[in-house]
């Protein structure tokens, strides 16, 4: 017995590696995505009615005869349709598989087709259960499983003599029930596949849409952070004056301004906003608006300006961000630069007489770093020929591939070789000594250089 029970199971076995084969050529149909959907077209629940259908047959044809039944996987074709396709699919196939075998007779003909038919049917409210949708690999073989079982009881309430169909069932019951059940594993795995590469793809489409709407944001946010500085570089008699902005990211936290006062004074800005991206891009709006409008109210004098600037902005942030920031007002008639260093790096001033280098230390600390914190406002003569570079520290900690630093050194020869040159050509020197250096290496913070040349 057990020898005839294994010879038939490996013959089921066989059978079920033909019938998934085709059904994975099915399942990799383009149509099949509908399918999966819970919503074929009728064209296509046609298509799958006939190819179910005819793997019922194959099944019924390549089994195994034994006391006039035969040993098959016939349920497993209307069974799967059904359980993809609906009652109107698994019926259909069912009706194929059922029709082959009762045109082949025997005693166990009617339990046997009506077996096949009720595996679509059943099948098929199965899927309307399950809201339109595959049960899943664990339910489609727990349904196979139980579909043979209800298949051996019709043999044994309809079938006589009945001491034949017990004889029958005691035989082919447990390989017929292990194939089906094996065939249907193999199949739900294709669906489980199938299903989880469409959510993967699914996620993936929905990160490259998020991708390319942040993308969108950024590119906004981008141009609307640069119509925050100038483009055009105010000039004030006696000075010549250049300054660009290169950020790391879309948008940083780096900004310049020129703000024109009255009494041929001109004031001038540099800062750095702690952190970087969209957050510090708006910190670096409101610093900038903030500084701007108190610097043209107190308008000779800085340390009044920034005191107020650092009231409003602190009281505005509420994530612990800051602003070191450099403001100077320069006077054209007295050829002064009175100015405010809020903890940003010092600004350098090149002598022309002499070739030596002076640097303009903090007068006060970072704004939005405390509510009542105090600045005071220093004065410098600038001579004609003197060059001063304010800078944000996106220069000075550029780094090349070795982790090297540009460092101040290089930053003043630089300044000294090219003290010379216009403040154009000196803060175009500037930065491209910083990409020589870098070389490969991406730029990891923002850079804003302004150069000043006293004439």
């Amino acid at each position: 017995m057990a020898t005839e029970i294994l010879s038939s199971l490996l013959v089921l076995l066989q059978l079920i590696c033909v019938i998934v084969v085709v059904a994975y050529l099915v399942s990799r149909r383009q149509f099949f995505n509908d399918v999966l959907d819970g919503h074929p077209a009728i064209k296509i629940q046609v298509l799958l009615i006939l190819v179910f259908g005819a793997l019922s047959v194959y099944g019924t044809v390549a089994g195994v005869e034994f006391m006039g039944a035969f040993i098959n996987v016939r349920d497993l074709g209307p069974m799967v349709a059904g359980l993809i396709g609906g009652p109107v699919v698994g019926v259909g196939a069912g009706l194929i598989g059922a029709a082959y075998r009762m045109s082949l007779g025997g005693f166990t003909v009617y339990a046997c087709s009506l077996a096949t038919l009720l595996a679509g049917l059943f099948g098929g409210l199965i899927w309307l259960f399950n809201k339109r949708k595959f049960i899943g690999l664990t339910g489609a073989v727990i349904f196979a499983v139980a579909m043979e079982a209800l298949h051996m009881i019709l043999v044994l309430l309809m079938c006589q003599p009945f001491e034949q169909a017990l004889e029958l069932v005691e035989t082919i019951a447990i390989p017929m029930i292990l194939a089906n059940a094996a065939g249907m594993f193999v199949f739900a795995l294709i669906i489980q596949n199938i299903q989880n590469e469409r959510k993967m793809l699914a996620e993936r489409d929905d990160l490259v849409r998020e991708m390319e709407r942040k993308n969108t944001e950024l590119a906004i946010a981008a141009e609307i952070q640069q119509s925050f500085l100038p483009d055009k570089i105010t000039q004030i008699e006696g000075f010549d004056i250049a300054a660009m902005s290169v950020m790391a990211k879309e948008v940083g936290g780096d900004f310049f301004d020129l703000i024109p006062l009255s009494g041929r004074r001109l004031g001038i800005m540099i800062a750095d906003v702690s952190g970087k991206g969209i957050p510090a891009a708006l910190f670096m709006a409101l610093s900038r608006i903030v500084v701007r409008v108190n610097a043209t109210w107190y308008n000779a004098h800085p340390a009044g300006a920034i005191r107020d600037s650092n009231t409003i902005i602190t009281e505005d942030s509420r994530q612990g961000m800051f602003v070191t920031l450099f403001y100077g007002i320069l006077d054209s008639e007295k050829r002064i630069l009175t100015y405010v260093n809020a903890g940003h790096n010092p600004p350098v001033i090149h002598r022309a007489a002499g070739g030596t280098f002076e640097e303009l230390p903090a007068t006060g600390i970072a704004i939005g770093a405390t509510l009542d914190a105090t600045y005071t406002a220093e004065t410098v003569p600038l001579a004609p020929g003197d060059v001063m570079v304010m800078y944000t520290d996106g220069i000075t900690e550029a780094e090349n591939a070795r982790q090297d630093m540009f460092g101040e050194d290089r930053f003043r020869e630089v300044i000294a070789r090219s003290s010379g040159l216009t403040a154009d050509e000196i803060t175009k020197q500037i930065l491209s000594e910083v990409r020589n250096f870098c070389g490969n290496q991406p730029q990891s913070d923002d850079i804003t250089l302004m150069v000043i040349k006293a004439r």
